[in-house]
Protein backbone atom coordinates (compact mmCIF):
# COMPACT_ATOMS: atom_id res chain seq x y z
CA UNK A 1 0.00 0.00 0.00
CA UNK A 2 1.15 3.13 -0.99
CA UNK A 3 2.44 5.71 2.21
CA UNK A 4 -0.12 8.37 2.48
CA UNK A 5 1.85 11.94 1.93
CA UNK A 6 0.83 15.16 3.14
CA UNK A 7 -1.52 17.73 1.05
CA UNK A 8 -1.10 21.63 1.29
CA UNK A 9 -3.63 23.68 -0.71
CA UNK A 10 -4.85 27.22 -0.91
CA UNK A 11 -8.63 27.42 0.32
CA UNK A 12 -10.84 30.53 0.66
CA UNK A 13 -9.68 31.15 4.34
CA UNK A 14 -5.84 30.40 4.23
CA UNK A 15 -4.02 27.83 3.55
CA UNK A 16 -5.38 24.22 4.39
CA UNK A 17 -2.64 21.11 5.36
CA UNK A 18 -4.41 17.89 5.51
CA UNK A 19 -1.42 15.71 7.74
CA UNK A 20 -1.37 11.62 7.55
CA UNK A 21 -1.38 10.23 11.26
CA UNK A 22 1.62 7.85 10.95
CA UNK A 23 -0.05 5.61 14.10
CA UNK A 24 -3.30 5.12 12.39
CA UNK A 25 -3.81 3.96 8.57
CA UNK A 26 -6.33 6.25 7.25
CA UNK A 27 -6.36 8.75 9.91
CA UNK A 28 -5.73 13.05 8.81
CA UNK A 29 -5.56 16.28 10.52
CA UNK A 30 -6.68 18.78 8.89
CA UNK A 31 -5.41 22.48 9.93
CA UNK A 32 -5.61 25.82 8.49
CA UNK A 33 -2.92 28.18 8.61
CA UNK A 34 -1.75 26.05 11.30
CA UNK A 35 -4.50 25.91 13.30
CA UNK A 36 -6.00 22.03 13.80
CA UNK A 37 -9.30 22.14 12.25
CA UNK A 38 -10.58 18.46 11.95
CA UNK A 39 -9.36 15.30 12.80
CA UNK A 40 -10.70 12.05 10.58
CA UNK A 41 -9.85 8.06 11.00
CA UNK A 42 -11.85 6.91 7.41
CA UNK A 43 -11.68 3.49 9.10
CA UNK A 44 -12.79 4.28 12.75
CA UNK A 45 -15.18 7.41 12.73
CA UNK A 46 -16.33 7.30 16.23
CA UNK A 47 -12.77 7.64 17.19
CA UNK A 48 -12.27 11.50 18.17
CA UNK A 49 -9.34 12.46 18.51
CA UNK A 50 -9.88 16.57 20.09
CA UNK A 51 -11.44 16.42 23.58
CA UNK A 52 -13.48 19.55 22.50
CA UNK A 53 -15.20 17.14 20.07
CA UNK A 54 -15.57 14.13 22.36
CA UNK A 55 -17.65 16.76 24.80
CA UNK A 56 -19.67 17.81 21.91
CA UNK A 57 -19.89 14.18 21.33
CA UNK A 58 -20.80 13.55 24.72
CA UNK A 59 -23.69 16.21 24.28
CA UNK A 60 -25.77 14.42 21.00
CA UNK A 61 -25.21 11.30 22.87
CA UNK A 62 -27.71 12.58 25.51
CA UNK A 63 -29.34 13.98 23.27
CA UNK A 64 -33.33 11.41 22.43
CA UNK A 65 -33.12 7.63 23.35
CA UNK A 66 -29.54 6.28 22.89
CA UNK A 67 -28.77 5.21 19.58
CA UNK A 68 -31.93 6.40 17.95
CA UNK A 69 -31.46 8.75 14.74
CA UNK A 70 -31.72 12.23 15.28
CA UNK A 71 -31.90 15.52 12.74
CA UNK A 72 -28.59 17.33 13.44
CA UNK A 73 -27.54 20.49 12.25
CA UNK A 74 -23.85 21.59 11.55
CA UNK A 75 -22.97 24.93 11.61
CA UNK A 76 -19.19 24.80 10.60
CA UNK A 77 -18.03 21.87 8.74
CA UNK A 78 -14.02 21.06 8.21
CA UNK A 79 -13.95 17.58 7.45
CA UNK A 80 -16.89 16.37 8.89
CA UNK A 81 -15.75 14.88 12.46
CA UNK A 82 -19.15 14.91 14.52
CA UNK A 83 -21.26 13.78 11.16
CA UNK A 84 -19.40 11.13 10.53
CA UNK A 85 -19.41 10.11 14.03
CA UNK A 86 -23.12 10.92 14.61
CA UNK A 87 -23.66 8.71 11.40
CA UNK A 88 -22.09 5.66 13.27
CA UNK A 89 -23.25 5.60 16.37
CA UNK A 90 -26.99 6.66 15.15
CA UNK A 91 -27.62 5.10 11.58
CA UNK A 92 -30.61 6.45 9.97
CA UNK A 93 -30.12 9.72 11.28
CA UNK A 94 -30.68 13.19 8.72
CA UNK A 95 -27.27 15.49 8.88
CA UNK A 96 -26.94 19.17 7.65
CA UNK A 97 -23.44 20.07 7.42
CA UNK A 98 -22.68 24.01 6.62
CA UNK A 99 -19.41 25.27 5.93
CA UNK A 100 -18.71 28.91 4.17
CA UNK A 101 -15.45 27.99 3.28
CA UNK A 102 -15.82 26.56 -0.69
CA UNK A 103 -11.72 25.74 -1.02
CA UNK A 104 -12.22 23.79 2.04
CA UNK A 105 -15.20 21.54 1.02
CA UNK A 106 -13.54 20.89 -2.38
CA UNK A 107 -10.31 19.31 -0.67
CA UNK A 108 -12.37 17.15 2.09
CA UNK A 109 -14.44 16.58 -0.86
CA UNK A 110 -11.38 15.15 -2.71
CA UNK A 111 -9.88 13.65 -0.28
CA UNK A 112 -11.43 12.48 2.93
CA UNK A 113 -15.17 12.24 0.80
CA UNK A 114 -17.86 10.96 3.31
CA UNK A 115 -19.56 7.41 2.17
CA UNK A 116 -22.86 7.50 0.48
CA UNK A 117 -25.93 6.51 2.74
CA UNK A 118 -24.74 8.03 5.61
CA UNK A 119 -27.30 10.57 5.50
CA UNK A 120 -24.96 13.42 5.48
CA UNK A 121 -25.56 16.30 3.27
CA UNK A 122 -23.04 19.39 3.18
CA UNK A 123 -23.57 22.81 1.52
CA UNK A 124 -21.42 26.02 1.35
CA UNK A 125 -23.23 28.71 2.68
CA UNK A 126 -22.76 31.27 5.63
CA UNK A 127 -24.10 29.61 8.70
CA UNK A 128 -26.43 32.73 9.65
CA UNK A 129 -27.81 32.73 6.48
CA UNK A 130 -28.49 29.49 6.35
CA UNK A 131 -29.67 28.98 9.98
CA UNK A 132 -32.50 31.70 8.68
CA UNK A 133 -34.12 29.51 6.34
CA UNK A 134 -34.33 26.38 8.40
CA UNK A 135 -37.99 25.62 8.85
CA UNK A 136 -39.52 26.29 12.88
CA UNK A 137 -38.83 22.98 15.05
CA UNK A 138 -36.88 20.62 12.36
CA UNK A 139 -33.76 20.34 14.66
CA UNK A 140 -33.25 17.44 17.17
CA UNK A 141 -29.02 18.78 17.51
CA UNK A 142 -27.99 22.52 16.63
CA UNK A 143 -24.18 22.17 17.17
CA UNK A 144 -22.05 25.39 16.22
CA UNK A 145 -18.37 24.80 15.46
CA UNK A 146 -17.53 27.92 13.19
CA UNK A 147 -14.61 29.70 13.40
CA UNK A 148 -13.28 31.96 10.82
CA UNK A 149 -9.97 32.75 11.40
CA UNK A 150 -9.33 30.59 14.82
CA UNK A 151 -12.37 33.56 16.30
CA UNK A 152 -16.06 32.46 16.49
CA UNK A 153 -17.49 35.22 13.87
CA UNK A 154 -19.24 38.22 15.65
CA UNK A 155 -22.70 37.68 14.01
CA UNK A 156 -22.82 34.01 15.30
CA UNK A 157 -22.60 35.22 19.04
CA UNK A 158 -25.38 37.42 19.48
CA UNK A 159 -29.23 37.27 21.19
CA UNK A 160 -30.88 37.53 17.51
CA UNK A 161 -28.76 34.68 16.69
CA UNK A 162 -29.62 32.64 19.75
CA UNK A 163 -33.25 33.19 19.09
CA UNK A 164 -33.17 31.57 15.44
CA UNK A 165 -30.90 28.78 17.16
CA UNK A 166 -34.01 28.13 19.64
CA UNK A 167 -36.49 28.72 16.84
CA UNK A 168 -35.23 25.89 14.80
CA UNK A 169 -34.57 23.36 17.46
CA UNK A 170 -37.59 21.08 18.65
CA UNK A 171 -38.95 21.61 22.44
CA UNK A 172 -36.43 19.04 23.30
CA UNK A 173 -33.55 19.78 21.23
CA UNK A 174 -30.18 20.73 22.31
CA UNK A 175 -27.72 23.53 20.95
CA UNK A 176 -23.95 22.77 21.83
CA UNK A 177 -21.39 25.52 20.58
CA UNK A 178 -17.75 25.21 20.78
CA UNK A 179 -16.08 28.37 22.17
CA UNK A 180 -12.58 29.45 23.02
CA UNK A 181 -11.83 32.22 25.60
CA UNK A 182 -9.31 32.97 28.37
CA UNK A 183 -9.08 34.92 31.67
CA UNK A 184 -10.86 36.95 32.60
CA UNK A 185 -13.39 35.51 30.23
CA UNK A 186 -15.45 38.65 28.90
CA UNK A 187 -16.33 36.68 25.73
CA UNK A 188 -17.37 33.39 27.27
CA UNK A 189 -19.46 35.35 30.03
CA UNK A 190 -21.07 37.36 27.59
CA UNK A 191 -22.15 33.87 25.61
CA UNK A 192 -23.65 32.45 28.45
CA UNK A 193 -25.70 35.49 29.27
CA UNK A 194 -26.46 35.81 25.91
CA UNK A 195 -27.99 32.60 25.03
CA UNK A 196 -29.53 32.74 29.04
CA UNK A 197 -31.55 35.33 27.39
CA UNK A 198 -33.65 32.67 25.19
CA UNK A 199 -32.92 28.95 26.37
CA UNK A 200 -33.93 28.12 30.08
CA UNK A 201 -31.38 25.84 30.77
CA UNK A 202 -27.59 26.15 30.07
CA UNK A 203 -23.86 24.34 31.14
CA UNK A 204 -20.99 24.84 30.42
CA UNK A 205 -18.22 22.19 29.58
CA UNK A 206 -14.51 23.09 29.98
CA UNK A 207 -11.30 21.30 31.50
CA UNK A 208 -10.38 22.94 35.13
CA UNK A 209 -7.37 24.89 34.02
CA UNK A 210 -9.37 27.00 31.64
CA UNK A 211 -11.96 27.60 33.79
CA UNK A 212 -9.56 28.77 36.46
CA UNK A 213 -7.74 31.13 33.69
CA UNK A 214 -4.74 29.08 33.76
CA UNK A 215 -4.85 28.98 30.19
CA UNK A 216 -6.79 29.93 27.17
CA UNK A 217 -8.74 27.17 26.04
CA UNK A 218 -12.36 25.96 24.27
CA UNK A 219 -15.00 25.77 25.88
CA UNK A 220 -18.58 23.86 24.92
CA UNK A 221 -21.87 26.18 25.42
CA UNK A 222 -24.74 23.59 25.88
CA UNK A 223 -28.05 24.89 25.68
CA UNK A 224 -32.20 23.75 26.07
CA UNK A 225 -35.60 24.74 26.70
CA UNK A 226 -35.27 21.49 28.60
CA UNK A 227 -33.77 19.92 31.95
CA UNK A 228 -30.56 18.57 30.95
CA UNK A 229 -28.72 15.41 32.77
CA UNK A 230 -26.01 17.02 34.46
CA UNK A 231 -25.02 13.88 36.39
CA UNK A 232 -24.67 11.82 33.17
CA UNK A 233 -23.06 14.50 31.17
CA UNK A 234 -20.30 15.19 33.92
CA UNK A 235 -19.81 11.19 34.25
CA UNK A 236 -18.90 11.00 30.37
CA UNK A 237 -16.88 14.42 30.64
CA UNK A 238 -14.93 13.47 34.00
CA UNK A 239 -14.08 9.90 32.44
CA UNK A 240 -11.89 11.53 29.49
CA UNK A 241 -8.46 11.57 28.78
CA UNK A 242 -8.21 15.02 29.55
CA UNK A 243 -10.82 15.58 32.14
CA UNK A 244 -13.26 18.46 31.66
CA UNK A 245 -16.03 20.10 34.37
CA UNK A 246 -19.28 20.68 33.64
CA UNK A 247 -20.61 23.93 35.39
CA UNK A 248 -24.59 24.18 35.60
CA UNK A 249 -27.04 26.58 37.99
CA UNK A 250 -25.52 28.58 40.49
CA UNK A 251 -22.09 28.08 39.69
CA UNK A 252 -22.50 29.06 36.27
CA UNK A 253 -24.75 32.16 37.30
CA UNK A 254 -21.41 32.65 39.55
CA UNK A 255 -19.27 32.63 36.41
CA UNK A 256 -21.47 34.65 34.15
CA UNK A 257 -21.62 37.28 36.96
CA UNK A 258 -22.91 41.07 35.15
CA UNK A 259 -22.10 40.34 31.97
CA UNK A 260 -24.59 41.50 29.81
CA UNK A 261 -26.13 39.99 26.84
CA UNK A 262 -24.80 41.00 22.88
CA UNK A 263 -26.91 42.08 20.31
CA UNK A 264 -26.21 42.09 16.42
CA UNK A 265 -25.56 45.93 16.73
CA UNK A 266 -22.45 45.54 19.47
CA UNK A 267 -21.44 41.88 18.39
CA UNK A 268 -17.48 41.13 18.11
CA UNK A 269 -16.10 38.21 16.98
CA UNK A 270 -14.47 35.80 20.06
CA UNK A 271 -10.92 36.72 21.26
CA UNK A 272 -7.59 36.15 18.84
CA UNK A 273 -5.70 32.96 20.81
CA UNK A 274 -3.06 33.79 22.08
CA UNK A 275 0.24 33.10 19.80
CA UNK A 276 0.78 28.71 20.06
CA UNK A 277 -2.20 28.48 21.72
CA UNK A 278 -3.71 26.04 19.04
CA UNK A 279 -0.92 25.99 16.40
CA UNK A 280 0.92 22.95 15.57
CA UNK A 281 2.99 24.18 13.37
Amino acid sequence: MNEAIPVMRAVDNGTAKLLPDVDRERAWLLTVDGAPQSYVDLDEPTHLEFEYVRRLAHVIDRAGDEGAPLTVLHLGGGACTLPRYVAATRPGSTQCVVEADGGLLALVAETLPIPDGTGITVHGADARHWLEAVRDRSVDVLVGDVFGGSRVPAHLTSVEYAREAARVLRPDGVYAANLADGAPFGFLRSQLATFATVFEELALIAEPAVLRGRRFGNAVLVASHTEIDMAALARRTAADAFPARVEHGASLRKFTGDATPVRDSGAVPSPRPPDGAFSVG
